[in-house]
C-alpha cells in the first residue's frame, strides 16, 4: 500500500538530497550576480540611448516633470534675475548647444524653489532647479554663475537624461528580474523625485565643470569664484542642513583640485568677483521680526 505524504512536504531520496546550506548560499550568490549583471547592462544602455533621444522625445518629458517643480516655484524677482544671469551665460554657449537639431532654439530657464534644501539640478524640458538654500551659501555673482554654468554643462553632455532613462531602465529590469514589472505609472512618477537625487559620475561632473568654467571665463574674462562655492560647501558639509547637492555629487574636494589645475593649465587670471545681485541678496535675508501686535 503506498504512503501518502502530508499536502506540502517534499518527498526526497537517498539520490536525491535536500539542498545543504553551501548549495543555497551558492544559489543565492548566482541570483545576485545575475542580478548585476542585469542593472549593469541597462544602466549601460541607458547611456547610449540618451544620444539618441530625438528632441520631441525630450520636450514631451520635460512637459510631464516640468509641471512639479513648478508647483514649488515662486515667480519673484529672485527667479527673473536668475534668468537673466542664466541667459548671460547661454549666449556664450556654441551653436549647438543653443539649437535642436531641427534647428528651433532652446529655451533655458530656471525655476527658483524657496526651500532651504542646498542644491541645483538640471532637468528635462531646458530648466535649471536653483533652491534658495543654495543661494543662501553663496557670497558672490561669480560662483553663482559658476553653478549656473555647471548646469548648462549638463545639459550639454545630456547628463540631466542619464540619470532618469538608467533610473527607468534599471527598475524595469528589476522588475522583470523578479517577475514584476509593477505599475509603470508608479516608476515614471517615482522618477521625478529621483532626479533630485541622481548621482552623476566623477567624469560627467568633470566634464560639467569644465563647460561650467569655460562659461565663467567667458563671461568675466578670469576665473575668480570658480572654486568658492564647491570649497565652502566641503569645508561646512557637517554643519549645514538638507546638503542635497553632496549627496547627489562626488565630493568637493576632488571637484576643488581640478578645478584649480585647470585654470593652471588654461593660463586663467583671477580678478574682483562682482558681488551678488539685490535680488539674490534680498532672497535670502531673513525677515525682521516687528515689536508691534
Amino acid at each position: 500500500m503506498p504512503i501518502e505524504l502530508p499536502p506540502g512536504s517534499a518527498a526526497y531520496s537517498k539520490d536525491a538530497p535536500p539542498a545543504n546550506s553551501r548549495q543555497l548560499l551558492t544559489l543565492f550568490l548566482l541570483f545576485l550576480l545575475g542580478l548585476g549583471i542585469t542593472i549593469a547592462i541597462a544602466s549601460w544602455i541607458a547611456g547610449v540611448i540618451v544620444w539618441l533621444l530625438p528632441a520631441n522625445i525630450e520636450q514631451q518629458l520635460g512637459r510631464a516633470i516640468v509641471p512639479a517643480f513648478e508647483a514649488q516655484a515662486q515667480p519673484s524677482a529672485t527667479q527673473d534675475t536668475l534668468n537673466v544671469l542664466l541667459n548671460r551665460l547661454e549666449g556664450h554657449l556654441p551653436e549647438a548647444q543653443r539649437t535642436w537639431k531641427a534647428g528651433e532654439a532652446r529655451d533655458y530657464q530656471v525655476i527658483y524653489v524657496p526651500d532651504e534644501t542646498v542644491n541645483a539640478l538640471a532637468i528635462p524640458g531646458d530648466r535649471v532647479i536653483i533652491y534658495q538654500g543654495l543661494l543662501a551659501e553663496v557670497e558672490s555673482e561669480n560662483e553663482l554663475m559658476m553653478v549656473l554654468g555647471h548646469e548648462l554643462g549638463h545639459f550639454a553632455n545630456r547628463d540631466h537624461l542619464r540619470g532618469l532613462s538608467r533610473g527607468l531602465l534599471v527598475r524595469l529590469s528589476v522588475g522583470a528580474f523578479f517577475g514584476d514589472l509593477g505599475s509603470l505609472g508608479a516608476i515614471a512618477s517615482n522618477s521625478i523625485s529621483s532626479l533630485s537625487n541622481a548621482q552623476f559620475s566623477q567624469q560627467q561632473e568633470k566634464q560639467a565643470d569644465e563647460i561650467g568654467l569655460t562659461l565663467l571665463t567667458q563671461e568675466y574674462n578670469h576665473a575668480a569664484g570658480a572654486t568658492d562655492f564647491f570649497a565652502r560647501l566641503e569645508a561646512q558639509k557637517k554643519q549645514l542642513p538638507n546638503l542635497a547637492i553632496l549627496a547627489s555629487h562626488p565630493p568637493s574636494e576632488a571637484r576643488v583640485q581640478q578645478l584649480e589645475d585647470l585654470i593652471d593649465e588654461r593660463g586663467y587670471q583671477l580678478k574682483d568677483k562682482a558681488p551678488l545681485p539685490d535680488a539674490i541678496e534680498n532672497a535670502t535675508n531673513k525677515p525682521a521680526v516687528s515689536d508691534q501686535p
